[in-house]
């Protein structure tokens, strides 16, 4: 079964005036990781989707009414990363077998998406996230040890991470997906700070490894108009254009970055000196 929802975009001189409820209406997703069944968010900032699938039985992804397509992939790309148990994504009968942080790359015109599991009992739990596509590049499955990997920030401004850059331009071809997993250590609570925003792309965030009792505060909003969010274990966060998208928890914990937009242009960033967050 396919549940979905829409967000529409929302200006930054309207977010000034939400409040703390409006916020998490317009930007939280916080209906993830259904068992069997496939949830996604259709959001207007670059008509990018976010969603789950957590099959116990076979869950064929399905065209949603927004995208008035014949099947879901008829001019989208996909990227799903596996949070949950092993699993597997058959894309037109070929079978991509996904453990924990794998990742997998499909583009467009691929009309069979079969989501399984290796045990209901302790199913996979694919994360999706979706943009539309000119052209088809093929299926690339991305291990979380084949990732390209960067190392960030230090133990002493709590902010040391590994970047694994898993779909993204020198390891996969796409159209404009791009997506990632941002691994803390113990100790490091700060994710992309310094903070920045990049107007030619949107970006959605989802946590994961956020210990029982603990939380995330995601920041967003402009850079002189901060907002905040608290978050939960596998939950996201649409981050329009124009916010910053950071934040800290209460323990460390793990990200899945995802975005679309203008360029594919990683390091393409308007970085925001700490001193002047407001």
């Amino acid at each position: 079964m396919t549940k979905y929802s829409s967000r529409y975009a929302s200006s930054p001189e309207a977010v000034k005036k939400y409040d703390t409820q409006e916020l998490r209406n317009e930007f939280l997703i916080d209906d993830l990781m259904q068992e069997d069944e496939i949830v996604l968010t259709y959001s207007h900032y670059d008509r990018y989707i976010a969603g789950s699938a957590v099959p116990l039985k076979d869950l064929a992804l399905e065209s949603i009414d927004p995208l008035k397509a014949g099947y879901f992939l008829e001019r989208r790309e996909i990227g799903i990363i596996n949070v949950g148990g092993k699993g597997a994504v058959v894309v037109e009968g070929v079978s991509f077998e996904l453990d924990f942080k794998d990742a997998l790359y499909i583009g467009s015109g691929n009309k069979e998406v079969i989501f399984k599991s290796d045990d209901s009992k302790n199913p996979a739990k694919f994360y999706i996230n979706s943009a539309p596509a000119h052209t088809t590049y093929p299926t690339v499955k991305v291990s979380l040890a084949e990732a390209n990997k960067l190392e960030l920030g230090t133990m002493e401004t709590a902010n040391h991470r590994t970047v694994n850059q898993m779909i993204i331009g020198g390891v996969v071809t796409t159209c404009q997906l791009q997506m990632g997993m941002t691994e803390l250590r113990p100790g490091s609570v700060w994710n992309t700070m310094p903070a920045h925003v990049h107007d030619r792309r949107m970006e959605v965030y989802f946590y994961l490894d956020i210990p029982e009792n603990q939380a995330v505060c995601h920041f967003m909003g402009q850079p002189q108009e901060t907002r905040h969010i608290w978050m939960n274990n596998h939950q996201a966060v649409i981050s329009p254009p124009w916010s910053i998208h950071s934040g800290s928890g209460t323990s460390n914990y793990t990200f899945i970055w995802g975005m679309a937009g203008e360029n594919l242009d990683y390091g393409d960033m308007d970085v925001c000196k700490i001193t002047d967050l407001r």
